[in-house]
C-alpha cells in the first residue's frame, strides 16, 4: 500500500486542527469556570443545572415576598404596641375619673385628654405601610380605612387581609375590622348594664352593677336577663327574670355588694338602689369597637350633674370595655408576633434550600479547576508534540531528500 506525501500532510493537519479545537475548549472552560456551557456539552448535566436554577429562582421570589411581609408585619406589630400604650393611658384616665372629689369641670378636662388619645389612636388605625397602602386596610384600600364622621368612626376598608401569591402565603396586611371593631363585649361571656328606674324612667339607677363573672360555663344559656330591685332598705329584695323565656330564675334578699348567682353567672350590685331599679344582662358579642368605647366615655365624662352611682357605673363599664378592646388588640399583636416568628423560620428554610440548589447547580455545570488545569496541560503537551511531528513529516519529502 502506497502512502503519498500529500496524504501524510493532510492527516497531520487534521490532527493539529482537532487538537487545537480541543485545546481551545479546555481554555474556554478554564476561563469561564464552567464545564457545561451548552446543553450539547452534557445534556444530563445541563438538565440538572436548569432544574437547580429554577429552584433558585423560586427561592428568590419567596424571599422577596417574605421580606415584604416582614416589613408589613413589623410595622403592624409596632402600631398595635403603640395603640395598647394609648389605651392604657385611657384606662388610667378613666380610673382617675372615678375620684369622688372631682368636679364636673375636672371630669371634662379628663374627657379632653381622652379626646386627644382617641385622635392619636385614629392616626395609628390609619397608619400607612410605606408602600402606598395602609396597615389595617384589610383586603386593600387606596384611602384610609377608618373614617371619622359625625356619628363616630366607621371602617370603610374591606374586611380580611391580603397575602402574597406564593405557596407560603405570607400576610401583607392586617384585618382592621377584626383588630379595632370586633372585641368581645362585657366580660367575654355576658354584658351588664344599668337601666333607668322602672317606676320613674327619668331617674337613673341609684346602684351600679359590676361586670360579673362565670361560675359554671356548662350552665350558661346565652339568653337575656333582668335583675329587679324591689322594696325599700333595709328590707329590699331582688328577682332575676329570663327575658327570653319569661321565667324567674332567682330571687332573695338584697345586700349591697353581695353576689347574685343564677344559670352559671354571678353579678353584684353595689350602692343604694331604690325600688324599681333594674339591670340588664345580655350575651356578649364580637361587636365592641375601640372608638365607640372612647366616644361613649368622653360623652359620659362631659355630662354634668350626674350622681355618684351613675359616675361609678359609667367608669366601671368603660374600664371594662377598654380592657376588652385592649385584650383584643393584644391578642392580635400576639398573632402578628407569631407570624414574624414563622417568617424567621421560613427564611432559614429558604436559605438552606437555596444553598442546596446552588451546590447542585455547581456540581452539574462547574469545572473542577484542578482537573481542568491538568487536562489543559495534557492537551497543550499533545498539541506541541503534534506540531513537532508535523515539522518532521515536512522534511520527509523527496525534494527535501534530494536537496
Amino acid at each position: 500500500m502506497r502512502l503519498s506525501t500529500a496524504n501524510l500532510f493532510d492527516v497531520s493537519i487534521a490532527n493539529l486542527q482537532r487538537r487545537q479545537n480541543t485545546l481551545q475548549q479546555q481554555q474556554q472552560q478554564l476561563t469561564s469556570g464552567k464545564r457545561v456551557a451548552l446543553a450539547s456539552d452534557d445534556p444530563t448535566g445541563a438538565a440538572r443545572a436548569e432544574r437547580a436554577l429554577a429552584s433558585i429562582g423560586r427561592v428568590d421570589a419567596n424571599q422577596r415576598a417574605l421580606e415584604a411581609s416582614r416589613n408589613s408585619m413589623t410595622l403592624a406589630e409596632g402600631a398595635l404596641g403603640d395603640a395598647n400604650e394609648l389605651l392604657q393611658q385611657a384606662r388610667e384616665t378613666m380610673v382617675s375619673a372615678g375620684n369622688a372629689s372631682y368636679s364636673d369641670a375636672e371630669r371634662k378636662g379628663l374627657a379632653n385628654k381622652l379626646q386627644g388619645l382617641r385622635d392619636q389612636l385614629l392616626t395609628i388605625a390609619n397608619r400607612a405601610d410605606g408602600a402606598g397602602g395602609y396597615l389595617f386596610s384589610g383586603q386593600g384600600s387606596s384611602s384610609p380605612p377608618f373614617l371619622d364622621q359625625a356619628g363616630g368612626v366607621s371602617y370603610v376598608g374591606v374586611a380580611g387581609s391580603i397575602a402574597t401569591g406564593n405557596l407560603e402565603s405570607f400576610a401583607l396586611t392586617v384585618d382592621g375590622r377584626g383588630a379595632w371593631e370586633q372585641a368581645r363585649s362585657g366580660n367575654g361571656s355576658f354584658v351588664t348594664e344599668a337601666n333607668p328606674n322602672a317606676i320613674d324612667p327619668t331617674q337613673a339607677a341609684k346602684g351600679w352593677i359590676d361586670s360579673g363573672r362565670v361560675t359554671d360555663p356548662t350552665l350558661l344559656t346565652g339568653q337575656n336577663y333582668r335583675v329587679d330591685i324591689s322594696g325599700t332598705a333595709p328590707a329590699q329584695t331582688y328577682s332575676v327574670t329570663n327575658l327570653d323565656t319569661g321565667a324567674g330564675v332567682a330571687s332573695g334578699s338584697y345586700a349591697s355588694g353581695q353576689a347574685i348567682q343564677f344559670d352559671g353567672m354571678a353579678v353584684a350590685i353595689t350602692g343604694t338602689p331604690v325600688d324599681g331599679d333594674n339591670y340588664s344582662i345580655a350575651p356578649a358579642t364580637n361587636t365592641l369597637k375601640v372608638f365607640d368605647v372612647l366616644d361613649r366615655a368622653i360623652n359620659e365624662l362631659k355630662t354634668p350633674l350626674r350622681g355618684s352611682a351613675a359616675i361609678q357605673q359609667s367608669n366601671s363599664g368603660r374600664i371594662r370595655d377598654i380592657d376588652a378592646v385592649m385584650g383584643n388588640l393584644q391578642n392580635l399583636r400576639s398573632q402578628v408576633g407569631e407570624q414574624l416568628n414563622n417568617l424567621d423560620g421560613t427564611e432559614t428554610r429558604l436559605a438552606a434550600l437555596k444553598q442546596y440548589s446552588t451546590e447542585e447547580r455547581s456540581a452539574a455545570e462547574d469545572l473542577d479547576m484542578v482537573q481542568g488545569i491538568s487536562d489543559f496541560q495534557n492537551q497543550q503537551t499533545g498539541y506541541d508534540t503534534a506540531l513537532k511531528t508535523y515539522a518532521m513529516v515536512q522534511r520527509m519529502s523527496l525534494f527535501e531528500y534530494l536537496r
